[in-house]
């Protein structure tokens, strides 16, 4: 794309060269912004059959919000402080682990404290191109971030924020141009999600099928007494969990901005160990003594399982930990010692990519699910002979080998995508393009 003619320079730090006839102003020059509220209750009834939109600021991941997953009756509104948020709004998560994250809402809704809403003056702001800006201003809003475990910023630091600000007209013309390139962008990143997500349930297929029938096809077969295991090799055992590990729950109370990059000890913190399969060389967070607690150590061949998750899919995911040196689990999850001559601990890792997600039928909770170490207790897994056990780990390495090479080039070209997406609005919404002449294709 081209560039504009002539351009200026600000006394402004995020904006230091601008379009000569563009601005840089405060966000409560040309809009108004206000918080969600919290509900009068949060009493079970009022969610299960309410038909009023509830939005949680967890919803809010940088995108399009087309529909509502939660709704709230009108008693639980009763007395709250949450006001309604009209549609083709943008709205800010303000704490949390999305803290600056950014929606576009496309329906009437309600919110919870945690998200702010941005209303544009009709006759000053596009709500598209507000959007677009806020999209790109996601760095600057995180310097005002503060506090620890729950850090976040308020609705008075979101007033304040600059922005850049073309005419109105060039606002609009910059909202297309960037809703078709983004469009195009997100298209091809939802096929290769697809793909991934097709990997994936190849490689628990496969893992499966090795954990509960082996590598012999021609083996016979018995019922195993386990309903969702069904038929199992006829000289497997099948026994509960705690008679093959020690259960250990997780309860160092490190913090996410408490973790450093070099340590004596590898920080098994909640928020990074549900993203990753292993915890290897590659995972760099670490904590020193002051966290050290004897019963929550963690060695080479335990498995670590995510207990608690604002997702189902979550719930109950498993890593490994592939490490010499010692780990300490934090909160939230859940570890798995081998004990005794009879069991793998990979095979059990491998295993619990299977009994896990039976487990998530125990699963309580509305905002957030759980199950607790006694549901752990009444798991049940295979357990073939040490040698076999053995022979399946390498089976399951071997045709997850290529699966998993396919799965990180394809999460690699997303990430790129995902940065030319965010190069494309930057240099839109700052002036760096001129899309003014832009026309769209037609269809």
């Amino acid at each position: 794309m081209k560039r504009y003619e002539t351009y200026k320079e600000t006394n402004h730090k995020w904006y230091p060269v601008i379009p000569k006839e563009w601005k840089v102003c405060k966000v409560k020059h040309i809009a108004k912004t206000y918080a969600g509220g919290t509900p009068s209750t949060v009493k079970t009834e009022y969610w299960n059959k309410g038909n009023i939109p509830w939005l949680p600021s967890g919803k809010l991941q940088n995108g399009d919000i087309a529909k509502a997953e939660k709704f709230i009756t009108e008693e639980g509104l009763n007395g709250s402080s949450t006001k309604w948020i009209k549609s083709n709004t943008v709205l800010v998560a303000l704490t949390g682990a999305t803290c600056a994250n950014i929606g576009y809402l496309k329906f009437k809704a309600c919110a919870n404290q945690s998200v702010v809403a941005i209303d544009e003056f009709k006759d000053k702001a596009n709500s598209r191109f507000l959007y677009f800006m806020f999209l790109m201003m996601r760095k600057q809003i995180l310097t005002h971030q503060t506090g620890g475990a729950q850090a976040g910023i308020n609705d008075g630091n979101v007033k304040n924020l600059y922005l850049t600000l073309p005419s109105l007209q060039e606002q609009t013309q910059i909202a297309a141009y960037l809703d078709h390139k983004t469009v195009l962008i997100d298209s091809i990143i939802v096929q290769k999600e697809t793909l991934i997500k097709k990997l994936k349930e190849q490689r628990q297929a496969i893992i499966k099928e090795a954990v509960t029938k082996g590598l012999n096809k021609d083996v016979k077969l018995k019922d195993s007494g386990i309903e969702w295991l069904g038929e199992i090799p006829e000289h497997w055992e099948v026994t509960r969990l705690f008679a093959l590990c020690d259960l250990v729950r997780g309860n160092s109370n490190f913090k996410k901005d408490e973790l450093l990059d070099n340590g004596k000890y590898v920080a098994l913190q909640y928020g990074k160990t549900y993203k990753v399969e292993e915890v290897n060389e590659e995972f760099e967070y670490y904590v020193n003594d002051e966290f050290y607690k004897d019963s929550q150590v963690v060695n080479y061949g335990d498995t670590i399982i995510i207990s608690t998750s604002e997702t189902i899919e979550d719930l109950g995911h498993s890593a490994l930990y592939k490490r010499k040196d010692e780990g300490l689990l934090g909160g939230e999850q859940m570890l798995l010692k081998t004990k005794g001559n009879n069991i793998n601990p990979e095979y059990l890792y491998y295993s619990s990519k299977v009994f896990l997600k039976e487990l998530r039928r125990y699963a309580t909770g509305i905002k957030v699910f759980r199950f607790n170490i006694d549901d752990l207790k009444k798991a049940y897994t295979t357990v073939p002979t040490i040698n076999e056990q053995k022979r399946i780990v390498e089976y399951i390495e071997s045709q997850s080998y290529n699966i998993k090479n396919a799965i990180i080039g394809t999460e690699t070209s997303i990430k790129k995508l995902k940065e030319y997406r965010q190069s494309i609005i930057s240099e839109a919404v700052t002036g760096k393009i001129d899309v003014r002449d832009w026309q769209a294709p037609k269809s």
